[in-house]
């Protein structure tokens, strides 16, 4: 589906100039995460990438939406486990832009972890990407997304609702997402929005073939299909540009398998 460029129109205030809103996702460089950052870029936003080791494709990335539009991206890196990584990027963007208007928070660790040998760095790498990066980024952001009247949108997973087995850590982190998604939009109202996005099958594991259990997930997905980055992409450009009356929702984006019993 190609993605039509078009303005975003946050509630800012009013100027004779024209602004250019700057979104920062986290985890962009790759996969889902560069679908998303193409995705605003096209959406006449100034982005700014996320990495930790995607720097090749970070990069990649930055020279395609630059032979667009120039210093129009920008790059930083860092562990978001570290407590201070989430200050330090802010004012980077602070430093380059100066202002910020959306948050996606979409960096993720997703892995199985057996009750019977879970090592406490597993608990605190799948807590730390998936709920506790989130909240500190949302709290060094906050002052900024205030002053533009942004929005926040996290990426949580249909295993929020649906915990899968062996991957105890991660789907119950996800389930922290949500309800920080609530938290934070009572918080930061009236000025800053805060949603989120739950996908279902979208992507498979990079290098495997489809298995049995795979089509069998399909098979029990209402609209017969896995999702697409074009699917994401178009609920974060509703979230992000039209949905000024939405807060504190989750929009599934899973091909109606949440409805199911």
């Amino acid at each position: 589906m190609p993605i039509v460029s078009s303005t975003l129109t946050f509630n800012m205030i009013p100027s004779p100039l024209t602004i250019t809103p700057v979104a920062l996702i986290t985890g962009g460089a790759r996969r889902l995460g560069s679908a998303m950052v193409r995705a605003l870029h096209a959406a006449d936003m100034n982005v700014v990438i996320h990495y930790l080791h995607s720097e090749t494709e970070a990069l990649a990335l930055k020279t395609e939406l630059e032979n667009f539009r120039t210093d129009s991206v920008l790059l930083v890196k860092g562990d978001l486990c570290d407590a201070e990584t989430p200050k330090k990027i802010i004012r980077e963007i602070a430093a380059h832009f100066g202002r910020l208007d959306l948050l996606v928070n979409n960096a993720s660790s997703f892995y199985p972890t057996l009750l019977s040998d879970t090592s406490n760095e597993q608990f605190n790498e799948l807590i730390g990407t998936n709920l506790k990066a989130p909240y500190f980024l949302a709290q060094a952001a906050a002052n900024d997304l205030i002053k533009t009247e942004g929005a926040i949108i996290n990426i949580t997973d249909i295993y929020a609702d649906r915990p899968l087995k062996s991957y105890s850590i991660y789907s119950s982190a996800k389930a922290a997402l949500v309800s920080l998604t609530q938290s934070l939009a009572r918080e930061l109202a009236p000025s800053v929005r805060v949603n989120a996005i739950s996908p279902g099958i979208l992507l498979w594991p990079e290098g495997k073939n489809i298995s049995k259990e795979q089509k069998l997930m399909i098979e029990h997905t209402p609209l017969k299909r896995i999702g697409t980055p074009d699917d994401i992409q178009s609920a974060l450009l509703f979230l992000a540009q039209d949905a000024h009356f939405i807060t504190g929702q989750v929009l599934c984006v899973d091909g109606g398998r949440s409805i199911l019993a």
